[in-house]
């Protein structure tokens, strides 16, 4: 039996680590008439396509929605071969660094460009009469007025986040993400570790954290460490908690440590990299850092839901609305775009997390059918960021195919 934990859910049994498994899915886009496959009485609408790399999404109040446009464009630690065929295939290369504004009107839908010039920009959120934009390197504040659909002002850097330079010039996991309490008072952002496991001892100290910090850039303290990815961030309507999304490591094997959904407690520490999921050691660390694998093994707190090792969770999304049936309004989205590190593919979907009395309780597959063949290895898209229309519908990023999916239920097509 694993060892007893700090808090947090009861430690679950989990195989030992494995060989290293690295299997790269291909992207052969979408059929003309093709679609993701949601449960019955759902449909799924092309919200918008031809975009370049799509990853996140922001619904303003007056029902227009931000589309930040950014690429991995270098990933340290990867042979060349392989940097090439993930170049070929447009997942790795020049990051189109924009932001792009869909207007919903009774015509369609118009693109406009609205913030250019970032750099690797992930995280937006309106903070009063502000936009916020997370770039990789900088939390960045610009003037917003409704109905805009365009920003040339130039932004105020609210804060420098640390990015490769400050990490042996890796910047592995480069997604900012940034949220607003539900009071308005303070930031969230998310800066998730330059390395697979520190691995060479030389990673950032305020990385593979969260950070809390006041609306105005000021204030700043780690919220919660030892997140060695966290991405997806969203509050329970219900208690007000917030929650996070976290890809694990990789290099134990295909089927640990597993990718998990957590509450975000202040003060916690969630054990990367010296432990998984509550005690069970990394190897390199049990080696090289014994006396610290033994201090985060007492201390760490364990993860809510276990979501698959290496399945890449990233967008979160509590449903808020009250299109979709009543089983779908005490609970979380979650996009899975899938890794590298399986023979066998888990994730790519987006999954819904049943919530009760502010606890996760399970979670079952909603959105299907991004990959066209498991063994060929071959994926029409991958799905990412997440937000709600106001009129209940769930829209979905999928960079890889270039599209946004819209997912109404019922009669609600127009």
């Amino acid at each position: 039996m694993p060892a007893l934990a700090a808090g947090g859910p009861a430690v679950p049994e989990l195989p030992p680590p494995g060989p290293l498994v690295f299997r790269q899915p291909v992207i052969i886009g979408w059929p003309a008439d093709g679609t993701p496959t949601a449960p019955p009485g759902f449909f799924v609408t092309r919200f918008a396509e031809g975009l370049d790399h799509p990853r996140w999404l922001y619904v303003l109040p007056n029902g227009d929605v931000l589309v930040a446009q950014a690429r991995t464009e270098s990933m340290g630690g990867f042979p060349d071969e392989v940097i090439a065929e993930l170049t070929k295939q447009g997942l790795f290369g020049k990051s189109p660094d924009n932001i792009i504004l869909l207007c919903n009107t009774q015509s369609g839908v118009t693109s406009h460009l609205f913030i250019e010039g970032l750099n690797q920009p992930f995280g937006m959120a309106l903070s009063g009469d502000s936009l916020l934009v997370a770039n990789t390197n900088a939390l960045l504040k610009f003037p917003y007025r409704t109905g805009q659909t365009h920003i040339d002002a130039p932004p105020e850097t609210l804060l420098d986040i640390p990015a490769g330079e400050q990490s042996g010039h890796w910047n592995n996991h480069w997604t900012r993400n940034v949220v607003v309490s539900p009071d308005g008072q303070s930031l969230y952002l998310s800066v998730g570790a330059a390395t697979n496991n520190n691995e060479n001892g030389n990673e950032h100290p305020e990385r593979a954290a969260i950070w809390r910090l006041a609306v105005d850039g000021r204030g700043k303290t780690m919220f919660a460490t030892g997140l060695r990815n966290p991405v997806g961030m969203d509050f329970d309507p219900e208690t007000g908690d917030l929650w996070t999304t976290v890809n694990e490591r990789d290099g134990l094997g295909e089927d640990v440590p597993p990718d998990y959904l957590t509450r975000v407690v202040e003060g916690a520490f969630y054990g990367w990299p010296y432990v998984y999921f509550g005690t069970y050691p990394d190897p390199t660390h049990e080696r090289l850092n014994p006396d610290r694998g033994l201090t985060a093994q007492a201390t760490a707190r364990v993860p809510d839901v276990a979501v698959g090792a290496h399945s890449v969770p990233l967008g979160l999304l509590f449903y808020r609305g009250e299109q979709f049936p009543p089983a779908y309004r005490s609970g979380a989205f979650v996009a899975r775009r899938g890794g590298v590190s399986r023979a066998q593919f888990i994730g790519i979907d987006v999954i819904f997390v049943g919530f009760e009395h502010g606890q996760a309780q399970h979670f079952n597959p909603f959105l299907t059918g991004f990959v066209a063949d498991y063994g060929k290895g071959t994926v029409h898209g991958r799905p990412v960021g997440l937000a709600m229309l106001p009129d209940g519908s769930l829209l979905v990023a999928d960079d890889s195919a270039g599209i946004i999916w819209r997912v109404g239920f019922g009669n609600n097509r127009q």
